[in-house]
């Protein structure tokens, strides 16, 4: 009973951290062009888009994964939580050298996520540490 209240925070995250990988994912697989467009900056060769959607669906489906068995699964989650972090700074760092003719939002928006989500995820990961590291007997 212990190890779902530990993980019932870890599950929620996970299932957040999924969807937003696989909205994303979804945009820059299928329709790169269209994100690229409204972000407001230069283009960009898609091909380096849409292997970045490939990447974030991957993660997403991992993420529900983890989320139906989360048992010794704390690689993945630490890794999915430096992840988001790095996201979010490199991010902010775009939002700060932002181009004048870009949309702030398109970058704001995500790097806010990304920190959010990476709090959450150490969070999550420190609660349902029983179950993500159990201990070998």
């Amino acid at each position: 009973m212990a190890e779902n209240r530990n993980s019932g925070f870890l599950k929620v995250v996970l299932i957040i951290f999924a969807a937003i990988c696989i909205i994303y994912g979804i945009g820059y697989f299928f329709t790169p062009s269209f994100l690229m467009n409204l972000s407001g900056d230069t283009s960009v060769f898609h091909g380096w888009l849409r292997w970045l959607g490939g990447v974030l669906l991957a993660l997403g489906v991992g993420g529900i994964r983890v989320y139906l068995n989360p048992q010794n699964q704390g690689i993945y989650v630490t890794t999915m939580a430096l992840g988001s972090l790095l996201i979010g700074i490199a991010l902010i760092w775009a939002w700060l050298t932002l181009e004048e003719n870009a949309n702030p939002w398109f970058t704001v928006l995500p790097a806010i996520l990304a920190i959010v989500l990476a709090i959450l995820l150490w969070i999550g990961r420190t609660k349902a540490k029983e179950v993500l590291y159990p201990k070998k007997e």
